[in-house]
């Protein structure tokens, strides 16, 4: 997290802002509390979408869209200001890592990780296709790993499927180069099942270190994704590294996950598997609840997420605004978030809306 700077808010609505924890094509995630202490992922974003009356449209419905998200991996929205002179919204704050940021400074994770990683963002991608909605940006840096198992976040581009607007009209990419599908790619279009081969991507990541098509530009992935065979070879027998093993892996990931990541990265989308199935293949007793139960983090990771929640705790509500600002209000909802996702030990899922942040 890094300090505000002379030029950035003190307080977005009822929260007061501590830092900042991301920032996105869309605009700047903040850490933010609550009068009564709740710990937020405050998402405002860019300035020059404010003034575009078509983005303000699209950003209300997508709140909407993200507020009927549920499930145990995904990430509710707490609050939201559409109307606020730049618009905002906020979700619960989850002390974790992204998947971008474990990968990078600890390496491939192991096989017994990696499954629960699979099987939780499955069942996830499952709770979002049953409400009718698209992700369409499932990439390693909208993962975060938190001790109560991983999190999908950021629903900013996610889409009913009925929808018929489109976010290119203000020259926002939908998508990430390397993740997105091929029909995405070639503009047909993104179904469930442009998510399903976006996980797969994530999961060859997450084994490997490495992104299943790689290239020196956007265009190059690009090209690669629509015509090119993913490189898994790296997948096959990979060693699962410390934490315990996987069913039938033998900490390793043998054939039966290579199989998997490929089927999901099949060209053809009706030939993926859906999320319902990878979720089945990868935790077939009990789902991923079962398994974040049996531990599902390696030491490493657990005490980097130990140490985040414990400054979290240290910081001062104080710090980083004044109680005398001014403040927008927020919008009222009729109703809950479906099905909120568990928060532990005062930790929750951080997204909706945009890039959100973990510790990473």
């Amino acid at each position: 997290m890094r300090p505000l700077d002379v030029d950035e808010p003190t307080t977005v609505g009822p929260y007061r802002l501590l830092g900042r924890i991301g920032a996105g094509g869309m605009g700047r995630v903040y850490l933010g509390r609550s009068v009564g202490g709740r710990t937020v992922a405050v998402k405002i974003v860019h300035p020059h979408f404010a003034l575009d009356e078509e983005f303000r449209v699209r950003f209300r419905r997508e709140v909407e869209a993200a507020r009927r998200v549920g499930g145990a991996w995904t990430a509710p929205v707490l609050d939201a200001d559409p109307e606020a002179r730049v618009p905002w919204v906020a979700t619960a704050y989850a002390a974790g890592p992204s998947l971008t940021a474990a990968v990078t400074h600890g390496g491939p994770l192991p096989a017994h990780t990696v499954r629960v990683l699979g099987a939780g963002l499955a069942e996830a991608l499952t709770a979002v296709h049953e409400r009718g909605l698209v992700h369409r940006d499932v990439k390693p840096s909208n993962v975060l790993l938190t001790l109560d198992g991983p999190l999908l976040i950021d629903f900013g581009i996610a889409r009913a499927t009925d929808g018929t607007a489109s976010l290119t009209s203000t020259g926002v990419s939908i998508g990430s180069p390397g993740y997105m599908s091929p029909e995405q790619i070639l503009g047909k279009g993104a179904t469930g099942a442009a998510d399903v081969f976006s996980l797969g991507a994530v999961l060859a990541y997450a084994a490997t270190g490495e992104p299943p098509f790689s290239g020196d530009s956007s265009a190059a992935l690009l090209y690669k994704v629509v015509h090119e065979q993913p490189e898994l070879g790296r997948l096959e027998g990979t060693a699962g590294g410390d934490g315990p093993g996987g069913e039938g892996d033998e900490g390793g990931f043998g054939s039966g996950l290579r199989e998997l990541v490929a089927a999901c990265l099949s060209k053809d989308p009706g030939a993926r598997p859906t999320p319902a199935e990878v979720a089945r293949r990868l935790a077939p007793e009990g789902g991923a609840a079962r398994l974040v139960a049996d531990g599902w983090l390696p030491g490493a990771l657990v005490e980097q997420v130990s140490r985040s929640a414990v400054r979290l705790l240290n910081l001062e509500a104080g710090q980083g605004g004044s109680a005398d600002a001014p403040v927008s209000g927020p919008v009222d909802f009729s109703s809950p978030s479906v099905d909120g996702a568990p928060t532990g030990s005062g930790t929750g899922p951080a997204g909706g809306g945009g890039p959100a942040g973990g510790t990473g």
